[in-house]
């Protein structure tokens, strides 16, 4: 049954012009007709066909109708079909991993966090499952309605698909091909991709992209990392490496302002904390040393956002992953790109913003990479 659906939502079974309007939908979360042929270019005879097309499939289906204020019909709404699709999202972190059930509009029904002591194979897959079965039987959803697994995880891509080279702690995740080792264990086709990069897709379909379509996310975790967004899709590089943002940073002169160097200095000043995972279970913004850690990290981030600012000249730059809102803010506001300020009409620059995803930023983005192979667009 799965191999059936599977097949019959392969990318190739839908046309450009259909994953653009579903893509459309997506961010727009309800759409009228004329609003998804002004976003798409598409006319509006082509949009009404093949619109109709995808509420027969079972993918879009009616909303509700919205008055344009003015005499004749009130316009009818078009949007996801939630119970269409879904699929899993796994972020495996240096000390944790998450587990998230997503619909095809993108709402997050079930998640999970577990803190792991090992992050071996053996630990995970058996916590996998477990918290698989749990998510998908408390929400009433079959395995024939998963269209995949994504997993997103630090390091750096050896082969531009599925080989990482991840920090120490993951060492049994290390330079294998991660997409077959997930689609054995669970029989669920696998997509994965560095969490920076999987994060930065979640926020182009269901945060800040609703509004802008070029942004650079800054993804702070035990280190920093991030994902380049460009007309609504991720830009990975010839490696699948764009995005690698803790690079910018000599480590001779400056240390990476991620969560790891937080810990050491709450530890360093006293505050008895298990994990990186314990400190944002419990996280206390006046706790001894969290003023010190922002003012020691608003240069290092200063000068990353200056370099993102001149290379690339995004709308925007946002600032997420496992760092506490609160904390970010404070990171936002003492952040400065660097200009040369002359004359009455300075340089246009990027918005610095909070990320709007919310739950687990790498999970969510994630749980995109399926539901993006068969139904939406966002890569280069």
């Amino acid at each position: 049954m799965l191999r059936d659906i599977l097949a019959f939502h392969d990318p190739d079974s839908l046309t450009e012009s259909e994953v653009r309007i579903l893509s459309c939908i997506l961010r727009g979360r309800a759409m009228t007709q004329p609003e998804i042929s002004k976003s798409t270019g598409l006319s509006q005879q082509t949009v009404s066909r093949l619109a109709n097309e995808l509420i027969d499939r079972g993918a879009l289906r009616p909303g509700r109708r919205q008055s344009s204020g003015r005499r004749g019909q009130p316009r009818l709404e078009i949007e996801i079909a939630p119970d269409h699709a879904y699929s899993l999202g796994v972020a495996l972190m240096t000390d944790a991993m998450s587990v998230l059930l997503m619909d095809l509009s993108g709402n997050v029904v079930g998640y999970d966090y577990r803190q792991m002591p090992q992050m071996s194979r053996e630990a995970v897959f058996k916590e996998l499952d477990q918290v698989t079965e749990r998510l998908l039987q408390n929400h009433c959803v079959g395995r024939d309605r998963l269209f995949g697994l994504g997993v997103g995880i630090s390091g750096y891509s050896l082969d531009g698909r599925s080989r990482f080279n991840p920090p120490l702690e993951l060492e049994d995740w290390a330079m294998v091909e991660l997409d077959r080792l997930f689609t054995d264990e669970t029989g669920l086709p696998t997509w994965v991709e560095n969490d920076g990069n999987a994060a930065a897709i979640g926020e182009s379909f269901l945060g800040v992209g609703r509004t802008h379509s070029h942004f650079v996310y800054l993804f702070v975790a035990a280190g920093i990392g991030g994902g380049v967004i460009n007309h609504h899709r991720l830009w990975r590089g010839v490696n699948g490496n764009s995005g690698e943002i803790g690079l910018l940073l000599p480590r001779d002169i400056y240390r990476r302002p991620g969560l790891e160097t937080l810990f050491d200095k709450l530890v360093a000043n006293g505050t008895a904390l298990d994990s990186i995972s314990d400190m944002l279970a419990r996280f206390d913004s006046n706790w001894p040393g969290v003023d010190e850690w922002v003012e020691e990290a608003r240069l290092p981030f200063s000068l990353i956002a200056s370099s993102i600012t001149a290379l690339l000249d995004p709308e925007a730059i946002i600032l997420g992953g496992r760092i506490p809102a609160v904390l970010a803010q404070r990171i936002i506001a003492g952040i400065e790109i660097y200009d040369h300020k002359r004359r009455s009409e300075p340089r246009p620059l990027p918005k610095i913003k909070l990320s709007e995803t919310q739950v687990d930023a790498c999970a969510i983005g994630a749980a995109m990479l399926p539901l993006e192979h068969h139904f939406f667009s966002s890569m280069l």
